[in-house]
């Protein structure tokens, strides 16, 4: 099996001071993936926002809980998933940052900037996994 197809996971206890280990587990992957610098910066930007949602909100800052990651690609697809241990939410209940109302708000734009990154970003029914996907 080629190195690009295989499953390559990463588990991070829920502490947002963990997030660079996401960083530095992707550019690892990243020997292998070859993704062109505005990719790897697409990804990682996606992933960090989806890590962090699972540490602060899926997690709620507890380091006795997991935030897991997995990613493999085969061909030109590269799939992430983002799980967490927390009781999940609705995506659609997530407001718009582009609506007036909400321009303000420091916090709401990790789904909007996954969505805008990749793909394709899809939960589970629980809401506690997301998986994106990036079209290379």
């Amino acid at each position: 099996m080629a190195a690009k197809d295989q499953l390559y996971q990463l588990s991070i206890p829920s502490s947002r001071k963990n997030i660079n280990l996401v960083e530095e587990f992707f550019r690892t992957m990243n020997d292998k993936f070859k993704l062109p610098e505005e990719k790897l910066h697409a990804l990682l930007v996606s992933v960090t926002e989806a890590v962090n949602n699972g540490v602060i909100h899926g997690n709620k800052n507890d380091a006795s809980k997991y935030v897991m990651l997995s990613c493999s690609m085969k061909g030109k697809t590269l799939t992430v998933k983002v799980r967490d241990e927390g009781e999940g939410f609705k995506p659609e209940t997530v407001a718009n940052p582009l609506h007036e109302e909400n321009l303000l708000n420091t916090g709401g734009r990790g789904v909007f900037l996954m969505k805008a990154f990749m793909q394709s970003v899809q939960y589970n029914k629980k809401g506690n996994e997301v998986t994106m996907v990036m079209k290379l």
